[in-house]
């Protein structure tokens, strides 16, 4: 068998596993690695520091990112009373479009660390994580650039719990029990948190739950990554394609209204990921 057909067989092999269990070969980092290992300023700066945030010079999945979430709330008008973002991190950004279309807003996040520096953004603590490039770049989108503090003190005010969350669980915010919301948005999430396929769709049917009927669940996820690096700590990631997330979503008792797939030209360093995914899904309202 020559070279070149032993590596095609042995990456077909690798994929066929892959659409049998939904993992490829990345090591899982479970809760506890997370809540030891994951510094949110790190993070911040390998993954979020990216200058005037223009799309020259800018980490091209968050400005592709944030031009689906213009579309999904300001020109979709996708609107409601309360919004919860799973698994919020220590970031703001993918609320910035959202906090224009719903009353009330309530980020998650399964780390203590996470949440507290998205309290600090919210106290406007000296030391809290400078969000400016991208509150610029989503004012810019909406026709004025230079609205970003009214921006910024509106998703302030928005914002009204910051919440623990745990998307393994039935209710990811147990113990608290809340109504059904008018919409949830999870950002690369997921696929941090599930070490295989089954997990993940359950997981997205334990997110889907918070959902009420005729709601919405705004979904993005990172595509064929088995990892990415914080510092000097691997993380590992459950490797996804877009039939899968689609599939989970599904699965999950969803309607996808839209999708819209962005991939890499040129691999990042500090993972392996091949794209982004994003979408918008409708659950149905009990009278369909």
């Amino acid at each position: 068998m020559s070279l070149p057909q032993k590596i095609l067989n042995s990456e077909v092999g690798r994929r066929r596993r892959y659409v049998r269990t939904g993992s490829m070969e990345g090591v899982f980092s479970g809760k506890e690695a997370y809540r030891q290992h994951f510094d949110p300023k790190g993070f911040f700066n390998v993954y979020m520091l990216c200058g005037s945030m223009n799309s020259s010079d800018c980490d091209p999945i968050y400005a592709f990112l944030q031009e689906m979430l213009h579309k999904t709330f300001l020109v979709d008008g996708i609107q409601g009373d309360t919004l919860i973002d799973i698994g919020s991190g220590p970031s703001i950004y993918q609320l910035l479009s959202a906090c224009e279309s719903f009353k009330e807003i309530i980020a998650t996040d399964l780390l203590e660390q996470n949440r507290a520096e998205l309290r600090k953004w919210l106290k406007k603590d000296p030391e809290a994580l400078d969000w400016t490039p991208m509150v610029k770049y989503t004012c810019q989108l909406e026709g004025n650039r230079e609205k970003w503090k009214e921006k910024e003190e509106k998703l302030r005010r928005t914002i009204k719990q910051v919440l623990p969350c745990d998307v393994t669980l039935a209710n990811p915010l147990d113990p608290l029990v809340l109504q059904p919301v008018d919409a949830v948005i999870s950002t690369f999430c997921l696929e941090s948190a599930c070490d295989d396929l089954p997990t993940y769709c359950s997981a997205m049917k334990n997110v889907g739950s918070l959902v009420k009927p005729g709601g919405h669940l705004i979904f993005a996820a990172i595509m064929e990554e088995n990892y990415y690096m914080v510092g000097s700590h691997k993380f590992g990631c459950l490797y996804l394609m877009p039939e899968m997330v689609r599939d989970a979503v599904k699965g999950a008792g969803f309607e996808i209204l839209w999708s819209q797939g962005f991939g890499l030209t040129s691999l990042p360093s500090n993972c392996d990921a091949k794209g982004t995914f994003f979408l918008v899904a409708k659950k149905p309202s009990e009278s369909q």
